[in-house]
C-alpha cells in the first residue's frame, strides 16, 4: 500500500482517481489546488503525487517546480493528468519534472497501471 496524493480543482475527478487509487489498496490524499498539494506533501511525504496542471491558484506546473526544489520531495515521483494534450505541453509537463504525463479524458484503468509502475520502479 502506497500513500498518494491527488491534486485537481475538478471535484468529479479528484473523486473517480481517489475511488480508482484506492480500490487498489492505496492511502489516498485528496486536495483541490497546488497550494494544498505542496503543503500535504511537506507535511506527510507521500509515494506519489498525482497534479492537475490548470488548477487555480498555483498550478500543477507551479507545485511539481516547488516540489522539485524541496529537498525532502525532489526525488517524489509525480504524474501530470491534464486536459492540456499539445506536444509543447506535455513537453513542459516533463521539463517541469514530471515523472509521467496522462492527458484527459483519461481510463482509470491505464491511470492505475501508470501508478504501479511508476511506484515498482521508485522503490
Amino acid at each position: 500500500m502506497a500513500r498518494i496524493l491527488v491534486a485537481d480543482d475538478d471535484v468529479d475527478i479528484r473523486e473517480l482517481v481517489e475511488f480508482k487509487l484506492s480500490t487498489l489498496g492505496h492511502d489516498i490524499t485528496a486536495v483541490s489546488d497546488g497550494q494544498a498539494a505542496i503543503e500535504a506533501c511537506q507535511a506527510q511525504r507521500p509515494d506519489l503525487a498525482v497534479l492537475d496542471v490548470m488548477m487555480p491558484g498555483v498550478s500543477g506546473l507551479d507545485a511539481i517546480r516547488a516540489i522539485r526544489a524541496d529537498p525532502g520531495l525532489a526525488d517524489l515521483p509525480v504524474i501530470l493528468l491534464t486536459a492540456r494534450a499539445q506536444e509543447s505541453d506535455v513537453e513542459t509537463g516533463f521539463d517541469s519534472g514530471a515523472d509521467d504525463y496522462i492527458t484527459k479524458p483519461f481510463s482509470p484503468r491505464e491511470l492505475a497501471s501508470r501508478v504501479e509502475a511508476l511506484l515498482s520502479r521508485s522503490q
